[in-house]
């Protein structure tokens, strides 16, 4: 039976790594569409613990993961759990 890898997103949440679609910054103002059109359809998930978002994972069920760690940290774990 295959271990699911699970990527660390912050404040003791995490994400199944095989899910993970996309890692994108929340800057832009597709982002913040993509954001609230999640929220309406009731497919957003906040892990920022109340602070500020600073990256959106987006999974293969097109839920929309809210994190607070910035998307270079995050690919950088995701690399470390491909490696090992």
């Amino acid at each position: 039976m295959a271990r699911e890898r699970v990527i660390n997103i912050g404040f003791g949440n995490f994400v199944l790594a095989g899910r993970i679609v996309g890692m994108v910054s929340s800057a832009s103002l597709p982002m913040k569409r993509l954001r609230e059109d999640a929220r309406a359809a009731g497919r957003l998930i906040d892990a920022t613990q109340g602070r500020k978002t600073r990256s959106i994972l987006i999974t293969d069920s097109n839920h929309v993961i809210l994190s607070a760690i910035q998307p270079e940290t995050l690919s950088q774990r995701f690399a470390q759990e491909e490696s090992s």
